[in-house]
């Protein structure tokens, strides 16, 4: 990679970061919208028009107002109206707080969590303790094939919200090591700041990597970025570079579908050396949220 290559890579950066600093919001409407979901499985999305401790009335978009009885209610939730467009009302991203792998600097949230599995034998869980730091680990089983060492390792990322949910800084850890190993333990620290909101953010991040006592001179440049394109598909990127000697690294681009329960990554990596012909290696993982929702 040419220098010349290199100011153009920053040059995007600085146009998205003037892009992001106005980002754009679902559109407002009316705040007193809620979800309800029945015990025999229907959901509406609707206007609250009364309630009482009998029954609740919805008017709800192209099918006017309709009435359920309090004891046909499973869940009754009051949603945020910048989560509603058209009157539909977009859910959550299930994984915002990482990008394919690499994390961002906005929290996960106290008592949310999710499960990572990436080509099967990648497994990686995280759950918020609080608003601002969350804590996971994971491991890559290979003892199932009768290798006698398998990664683990240990993930605690603290976050800090400093401008109305559209800067973050944070810090964290991917503590690592071989079980039924006696090899000394591996990792990486890092310290991220993103600029955005959990469907479209900018993140740059430098990571120091440590084996044994030892630790790296040279950081890991980091940058990533997701944009959501419609309800249930984002676009992302994730990015490392290493400046030592020149400049090399990992680029990729990819995509997310998602729904309420599930999200699905799939891209492409490639080195930016000589890849002797190679288009790039194929990413392919699902992310499953759980608990606070």
């Amino acid at each position: 990679m040419t220098l010349k290559s290199l100011h153009l890579i920053l040059a995007i950066l600085l146009v998205t970061l003037i892009y992001f600093s106005n980002p754009e919001q679902l559109t407002a409407q009316d705040q007193n919208t809620y979800r309800v979901e029945t015990r025999d499985g229907n959901l509406f999305t609707g206007t609250l028009v009364m309630e009482d401790d009998e029954t609740v009335v919805l008017r709800v978009e192209g099918v006017g107002e309709i009435s359920i009885s309090r004891s046909n209610i499973r869940r009754m939730v009051l949603l945020d109206h910048r989560r509603l467009k058209d009157g539909v009302y977009w859910h959550d991203n299930p994984q915002a707080t990482r990008y394919f792998f690499a994390p961002n600097a906005i929290g996960l949230g106290k008592g949310k969590g999710y499960y990572q599995n990436t080509w099967i034998l990648f497994n990686n869980v995280n759950y918020g303790i609080s608003d601002n730091f969350s804590l996971g680990g994971g491991i890559v089983p290979l003892f199932l094939f009768g290798v006698s060492a398998s990664p683990v390792w240990i993930l605690p990322k603290v976050t800090i919200p400093v401008s109305d949910d559209m800067f973050h800084l944070g810090a964290g850890a991917m503590i690592g090591g071989l079980v039924g190993s006696t090899t000394e333990g591996l990792g990486l620290f890092y310290g991220v700041g993103t600029l955005g909101n959990r469907d479209k953010n900018l993140t740059i991040g430098l990571g120091y990597g440590y084996a044994g006592s030892e630790i790296s001179r040279t950081p890991l440049i980091n940058i990533s970025g997701m944009i959501r394109t419609g309800r249930r598909f984002y676009l992302l990127s994730e990015n490392y570079f290493i400046t030592e000697a020149g400049v090399s690294g990992i680029v990729s681009v990819g995509a997310r579908w998602t729904s309420e329960n599930i999200a699905v990554d799939f891209g492409l990596f490639r080195p930016l050396e000589d890849a002797g012909g190679l288009i790039g290696v194929p990413w392919l993982g699902i992310t499953i949220p759980f608990g606070n929702r």
